[in-house]
């Protein structure tokens, strides 16, 4: 090891937090960017990593090693209705069925010819999702969207050629309780990949044709402000309970991990239920519920009081600015 390099490195940190702890009066944000999430988000219970995942696998159970059921037959499966997007803090974007329900596609599939190796008890664990009544909700290409006949003679949903199926061990919208179970399954993108986190920072700026450059956060939503908060001399958030519910706080981003954003009063603040939240130039930050898909500035102007955050902070568009 380096230790030269790991001196020069802490000794540059600590003067990083120092200038923008003057900033603001308050302390930087040192949160790595995996544990970065947007305050209110529910994220899914389960070890991510661990094969069973949010279910009881083993011998002597009902499940195999993959987390399908040993007996049974499956029931009849629910129409899929309007196939929507819901943002999970781990896996980012996830696919959903008209409820509400993680949808998920099978390692052992095949996506081109499209082709489901999921029959009989499997089939009871991972229902296979009907291609029926699918239709596409914003921020779904429904170029996307075909079917696969199965062995049975149904036509099951594909995405991106990948069959589609939900986890049975999945009750209430938003549970996420398949993801990872033997190493096989996996909540579907909308794009039909494996749901995952982007590639972008947590903070960075995207070119928009009609407001110019604003901040995004990790998955690419837009992020924005509320002008009855304050900054100075340290930063308060004034949209809290069901403001908070339509407005989730954006959580701690590490100052590395961003990317065209002002890195002065790029900092953390604690919130009066003691949640840390992030702030651009000492400003709050928000995404919006109404934004579905990355790029969405539905937020934008809302009440006359939220405006998308542009890189120095500023409110963009809004009033005398």
């Amino acid at each position: 090891m380096n230790t030269s390099w790991r001196t020069a490195s802490l000794v540059a940190s600590a003067a990083s937090v120092l200038v923008l702890t003057t900033a603001c009066g308050q302390d930087n944000a040192t949160t790595p960017a995996s544990a970065a999430q947007n305050v209110g988000a529910t994220a899914a219970a389960g070890d991510y990593g661990n094969p069973g995942a949010g279910a009881t696998t083993g011998a002597g159970n009902g499940y195999g090693a993959d987390g399908s059921k040993t007996s049974s037959s499956p029931s009849p499966a629910a129409p899929a209705g309007k196939l929507t997007v819901a943002a999970n803090p781990d896996l980012g974007n996830v696919l959903t069925d008209g409820s509400g329900l993680t949808l998920y596609r099978f390692d052992k599939d095949t996506a081109n010819p499209p082709k489901s190796n999921c029959d009989g008890d499997c089939a009871t664990t991972w229902p296979p999702v009907p291609a029926d009544d699918a239709t596409a909700g914003a921020g779904i290409d429904k170029a996307l969207l075909g079917e696969v006949t199965r062995a049975d003679g149904s036509k099951q949903l594909t995405v991106g050629g990948w069959p589609a199926y939900r986890y049975a061990k999945d009750v209430n919208a938003g549970d996420v309780n398949g993801q990872g179970v033997g190493g096989k399954w996996f909540a579907l993108a909308p794009s039909g990949k494996k749901a995952k986190l982007s590639d972008l920072p947590g903070l960075s700026v995207r070119k928009d044709p009609k407001l110019g450059e604003v901040v995004v956060d990790r998955n690419g939503m837009t992020v924005y402000r509320f002008l009855k908060d304050e900054a100075w001399p340290k930063p308060v958030s004034n949209c809290t309970g069901a403001c908070l519910e339509k407005w989730p706080a954006v959580g701690p981003v590490n100052t590395d991990d961003t990317e065209g954003v002002k890195k002065k009063g790029l900092m953390s603040f604690s919130r009066p239920d003691g949640v840390k939240q992030m702030t651009v130039n000492c400003w709050p930050i928000y995404t919006f519920s109404g934004d579905k898909a990355p790029g969405d500035t539905n937020g934008q102007g809302v009440g006359g009081t939220w405006y998308a955050v542009s890189p120095d902070g500023k409110p963009v568009g809004a009033p005398g600015n």
